[in-house]
């Protein structure tokens, strides 16, 4: 197992790389906030020679006006991955399913050299997602043991805790794995 962290402008521009092979990065919320610190937080992950994941929190409504605000925001290039990050938002609401889906769709069509997952915690996956739609991979949140989350479903990715920060494990074999897979889009 591979193991990689999330951060986003809560973290540092020179977050730490020691021992991780991936970084998401938390890119766009809704449609007007971008991260301030995504540029310099992608080249601390590029020049550490880490997989880059960049991820979008979802908010109801206008789904393919999200999409276009994220992939206008995220840089492109190949090998990337890109994550829609699926939860309650700060007022309590929440995507549908259906809106999950039509904006790992619509991902997918305006990126379709980059893999596209979907990010949600245990519960969401148990109890609110109907579909069991994860685009190209499940990136699971669920506070236990690395690389054992409570799931019956294939997982790409694992985010097992975020004490002191969001760490999580990837199911690849090596890191030349998890290039190859993140390339063929």
């Amino acid at each position: 197992m591979l193991h990689g962290i999330d951060v986003s402008a809560y973290q540092s521009t020179a977050y730490d790389t020691d021992g991780s092979s991936f970084v998401f990065i938390k890119t766009t919320e809704g449609r007007s906030y971008v991260n301030p610190r995504l540029t310099a937080q992608t080249k601390t992950g590029r020049d550490a020679g880490l997989v880059v994941g960049f991820y979008h929190f979802l908010w109801p409504g206008n789904i393919t006006a999200q999409a276009e605000y994220f992939v206008s925001k995220a840089p492109e290039k190949a090998g990337d991955l890109l994550a829609v990050d699926w939860e309650t938002t700060d007022d309590g609401t929440h995507a549908s399913n259906a809106e999950k889906d039509t904006f790992i769709r619509k991902l997918k069509a305006l990126r379709p050299n980059n893999r596209v997952i979907l990010y949600c915690n245990r519960n969401f996956w148990l109890t609110v997602d109907k579909t069991s739609y994860a685009g190209d991979g499940l990136w699971i949140a669920d506070y236990t043991t690395a690389g054992k989350p409570r799931i019956r479903a294939d997982w790409t990715f694992h985010q097992y805790t975020s004490d002191p920060h969001d760490k999580d494990v990837a199911d690849f074999a090596s890191a030349a794995a998890l290039r190859t897979w993140a390339a063929n889009a």
